[in-house]
């Protein structure tokens, strides 16, 4: 035979057959053209063992190559930096500058079955990376790894300082979603901010001033309200909103009493260790009931004074606009009464927290800076987390008018961003020397690329055996703060058997690219405040995209929640009806019989499922088609009647046989979370 042919049987290169068979004992020159056909069947014969033993082979010397590799990257300190969030698998590759292939072939060794575009956990990240020789250094992003300096910073300003003086107290209110906190805003600051906000709900944190006059002194005194939303969607937004303030307003409904979210609030503000005051609000309405709300509020540690509390409780109707009056008296009451944490050095280089940012289609990124010490001035240098991110363009206070400074408690709307800062994050300018230029095209990819977590409803990755059924969503938002506010709110979402996956996430308008990722993962496109471009909705057409769009993240959450309801299976609950005995047999055809017998227990309905026992065991199952009682056709037969059925069943019954009669309710289960 040709050695070439035998080759290509084997499916092997010519010249690698020749330089193996003289290794597994065949007696053939490395130059050879023929081989004889008695030997060339034991080759095909012995094929199989003489592969594994070449693969087993490669696979040693692979193994050795690796080691050699890990022992070298020990040696030279090799590092990779990993982030506490999950990564794909192609993201970790890059980081390790290894091949995809590489990396998904070391995870499937550790049993994990991974494609380049899914993520691991942190964790597994670790161990395959010092398994590989590799030093793990921990991954923070510069808000991060700022943060506690900023922090720091912003308590030093508040708290030291040569010029220090007293500042308007910046307040803010929380409560329950209809408990009427947009309402008591909008009397104090004399505008209708109702009818331009979707269902009431105020989407944005924003802040403004109002001027009350001191009823002591007679004194006109600026007070800085932080517009934070009231519904639970805001969760992260109100405990951010929290730590920008000195008092909270902890608003409550008369005819509703303590809500799970009033419950909330109270944590919050206990956590902040703010002083605070109750607005009873609604005190008009009927079924108002001020005494019942003060003892809700008691037994979550919130007391009156006038029952022997310290806690300050005003009775309003904001609708009416009654004993507001009263609210903002108490308000610089407590104020006087904290006013040594209430000051701050205007002298200095400004220093506050970002409360809402966005970017507007005519100014570019937009921010809202609450500034908390020092003053801002026009052309300063925006510095957030140690990074600069513009320099003072414009700036517009709470009327929209321009302003050229804003000193300590003044909320400022600021143009000027190269990229829009995330809220929560601190302005420094006294930073300007030592900070650093951002990397905008970075800090965009980061705040509008993929979501790297998986934002599941639950902790799906922690039972690799549990496969759970998920809504996949791209979420894109029009603002930073309802995106993170909306994915906040998603979290909470926690079940054993259903979650919530967020595929990709961003700001401004949906994309064809937003529209390709919907695809490829069975998702549905959720615009809040945004629309598709023409390209994008053209695309969603075309490929069966779903798209969703909301003006109120509550109905945004109520969607994916019934959603999620959708994805469980049904709940089947089984009743047992009665016992019938098999007293004779009337007519037997090929899958059902005509029987007579007695109700022994229970009912027997037509329609109903049947068990068929014959000495205590079950033999068959079946359905009952048709019931008679006498000469009529009935429905149901009750305990201790004699009555015929057609029985519908493969099995054939015989006398003395029993029948459990039984029915199956299908149940839509209720939707709970942990």
């Amino acid at each position: 035979m040709n050695v070439t042919e035998l080759a290509r049987k084997l499916k092997i290169n010519t010249k690698q057959l020749l330089e193996i068979l003289p290794e597994h004992g065949f007696d053939i020159g490395k130059r050879s053209i023929k081989i004889d056909d008695q030997m060339a069947d034991q080759v095909i014969r012995r094929w199989k063992y003489i592969k594994k033993a070449i693969e087993d082979k490669k696979l040693e010397e692979l193994e050795v190559q690796k080691e050699k590799e890990k022992e070298l990257r020990r040696e030279e300190g090799k590092t990779v930096t990993l982030s506490e969030d999950i990564i794909s698998v192609r993201d970790f590759a890059d980081r390790l500058d290894m091949s995809v292939t590489t990396v998904i072939t070391e995870l499937m060794k550790s049993g994990i079955l991974a494609n380049q575009n899914q993520n691991i956990d942190h964790e597994t990240a670790t161990i395959m990376a010092e398994d590989l020789g590799f030093t793990i250094t921990k991954e923070q992003s510069h808000g991060i790894v700022y943060d506690d300096r900023c922090e720091e910073a912003l308590q030093k300003a508040l708290t030291f300082g040569e010029h220090t003086e007293s500042r308007p107290p910046v307040v803010v209110i929380m409560g329950h979603v209809d408990h009427g906190k947009t309402s008591l805003l909008d009397t104090i600051r004399k505008a209708n901010i109702i009818s331009t906000e979707s269902g009431g709900i105020t989407q944005h944190i924003g802040a403004y001033q109002t001027i009350w006059k001191d009823p002591k002194t007679e004194e006109e005194r600026p007070i800085t309200f932080i517009d934070t939303p009231g519904h639970e969607a805001f969760t992260v937004m109100r405990s951010r909103g929290a730590k920008v303030a000195d008092i909270a307003i902890l608003i409550v409904a008369a005819d509703d009493g303590v809500k799970p979210q009033t419950k909330e609030v109270i944590q919050i503000i206990k956590a902040a260790k703010l002083p605070f005051i109750v607005a009873i609000n609604k005190i008009d309405k009927e079924g108002a009931n001020v005494e019942r709300t003060k003892t809700d509020l008691s037994q979550h540690g919130v007391l009156a004074e006038e029952w022997g509390g310290d806690i300050a409780m005003v009775e309003i109707s904001a609708k009416q606009n009654l004993h507001i009056d009263k609210l903002l008296d108490m308000l610089l009451l407590v104020t006087d009464m904290n006013v040594e944490n209430i000051q701050a050095d205007p002298s200095i280089p400004a220093i506050g927290t970002v409360i809402e940012s966005h970017v507007d289609k005519g100014m570019g990124p937009v921010a809202t800076i609450l500034v908390q010490a020092g003053t801002l001035q026009k052309n300063d240098v925006l510095v957030v987390n140690n990074e600069i991110y513009g320099k003072v363009r414009a700036m517009k206070d709470y009327n929209g008018e321009n302003v050229d400074s804003a000193g300590p408690s003044f909320p400022v709307q600021i143009i000027g961003f190269k990229v829009a800062p995330e809220m929560g994050d601190i302005l420094d300018v006294s930073q300007a020397k030592t900070a650093h230029k951002i990397d905008v095209k970075a800090k965009r990819n980061e705040q509008t690329g993929a979501d790297k977590r998986s934002v599941v409803s639950s902790h799906s990755e922690e039972d690799e055996d549990v496969k759970k059924k998920t809504v996949n969503i791209v979420l894109k938002s029009d603002v930073l703060g309802s995106l993170e506010a909306i994915i906040g709110s998603l979290e909470k979402f926690r079940h054993d058997e259903v979650g919530v996956k967020i595929v990709g996430k961003g700001l401004g308008n949906i994309t064809e690219n937003d529209v390709s990722k919907a695809e490829s993962a069975g998702a549905t496109v959720v615009g809040f405040k945004v629309n598709p471009t023409p390209l994008a909705e053209e695309s969603m057409r075309e490929r069966g995209v779903a798209f969703k769009r909301y003006d109120i993240i509550y109905d945004l959450i109520d969607w994916v929640r019934d959603e999620l309801a959708k994805l469980l299976d049904s709940e089947e609950i089984v009743h047992e009806l009665g016992i019938f005995k098999v007293l004779a047999i009337f007519r037997t055809d090929k899958k059902a019989m005509t029987i007579g017998g007695r109700v022994e227990d229970g009912k027997v309905k037509k329609g109903s499922l049947v068990r068929v026992k014959r000495d205590g065991e079950i033999i068959a199952e079946g359905s009952i088609s048709q019931l008679q009682s006498g000469t009529q056709i009935v429905k149901e037969v009750p305990s201790g009647s004699e009555c015929g059925l057609r029985f519908e069943g493969k099995e054939k019954i015989a006398v003395d046989d029993v029948l459990e009669i039984y029915e199956i309710e299908s149940k839509v289960r209720e939707l709970f979370f942990n």
